[in-house]
């Protein structure tokens, strides 16, 4: 990191960190997130077009040792991913041969349950990346990016599921949904628009009209309901934001996929960027450790895992 940070970024990335590499050998991580024992469990990717016919891992890192290993394959195409309050890991599992559904994991006995399958007797596109609030209730979003399966809900929405099992469509109004983040108090729900134009990977010589690519700020109710506030970041005319976390003081973590500029954009809750962490490889999401390791942020990019030390505790559920 330069020595010419302001005080500002100082406060938030020490001058001496520096981004490092712990896993390099994925296809496309994704949806790193961090056990109550900080080992780190990430998806990779396997396109199924690109890697010929993988179909998914959840991976997991050892902090202490730092050896990786898989932790499920297939994985089910599984891309966001959390643990609750109970310690059971959320899995956000997408389309391409995927199980185009909501997961959850008993880590202690292996088993797991679909806790969201059909909305309205029909499949979702491909969810993509989750958050839960304190309430215990699971928000996801559904767009669809790639695979070869129909799209079968009419729009690329924001769902909730509630304590009781019931799926709700929250938000409908976000264009392409990616990323989702829940505030530290509960009042604001973030989403994330990276609206490609297109339902499946295009050739590069095939241009496509993209819609929104922006950072959103809802207004969430105690009853889960959601409304939409403001644009927080428009990055259009370059690719909208992945994957994000939110820190124990509200501030944003955000995987930025500008080309021109692409790395992990801190920014405070009202969308002010406060400082940037350059990444090799086009980043997709992050995560924080926890306890005495809740200063790591985790960030997936490309095919590898990296991590770095900020000032901030990350924000998880207690």
């Amino acid at each position: 990191m330069s020595n010419t940070l302001d005080k500002e970024v100082k406060n938030i990335i020490p001058h001496d960190s520096e981004l490092e590499e712990v896993f390099g050998e994925a296809h496309f991580t994704e949806g790193p997130t961090v056990a109550p024992d900080n080992t780190v469990y990430f998806s990779d990717i396997t396109f199924t077009h690109q890697a010929d016919m993988q179909a998914g891992h959840i991976m997991r890192y050892h902090p202490d040792s730092g050896e990786t290993s898989v932790f499920r394959s297939p994985s089910g195409m599984s891309n966001g991913m959390k643990f609750d309050a109970q310690g059971c890991l959320v899995v956000a599992e997408g389309a391409d041969f995927g199980g185009r559904r909501i997961i959850r994991t008993d880590m202690d006995t292996g088993k797991s349950d679909i806790i969201a399958g059909l909305y309205e007797g029909k499949p979702f596109n491909s969810p993509n990346d989750l958050t839960i609030d304190e309430q215990g209730r699971i928000y996801f979003t559904d767009p669809r990016y790639v695979g070869h399966e129909s799209v079968d809900q009419p729009v690329m929405g924001v769902y909730r599921i509630d304590t009781d099992g019931s799926v709700h469509l929250v938000i409908a109004d976000s264009g392409k949904p990616n990323g989702i983040a829940v505030s530290p108090d509960q009042k604001t729900l973030y989403v994330g628009s990276n609206d490609s134009g297109s339902l499946r990977e295009m050739p590069e010589d095939m241009p496509t009209y993209t819609g929104r690519m922006a950072l959103l700020a809802y207004d969430l109710s105690s009853d889960g309901t959601a409304t939409f506030r403001e644009t927080l970041v428009d990055y259009h005319p370059e690719h909208g934001p992945d994957g994000f976390e939110v820190d124990a003081e509200g501030n944003l973590y955000v995987a930025v996929r500008d080309k021109t500029r692409f790395g992990i954009g801190i920014y405070s809750p009202n969308g002010k960027e406060l400082t940037f962490i350059p990444t090799p490889e086009l980043p997709t999401n992050v995560a924080f450790g926890r306890g005495d390791l809740s200063k790591v942020l985790y960030i997936t990019a490309g095919g590898s895992l990296f991590r770095i030390c900020v000032s901030i505790d990350g924000y998880h559920l207690t």
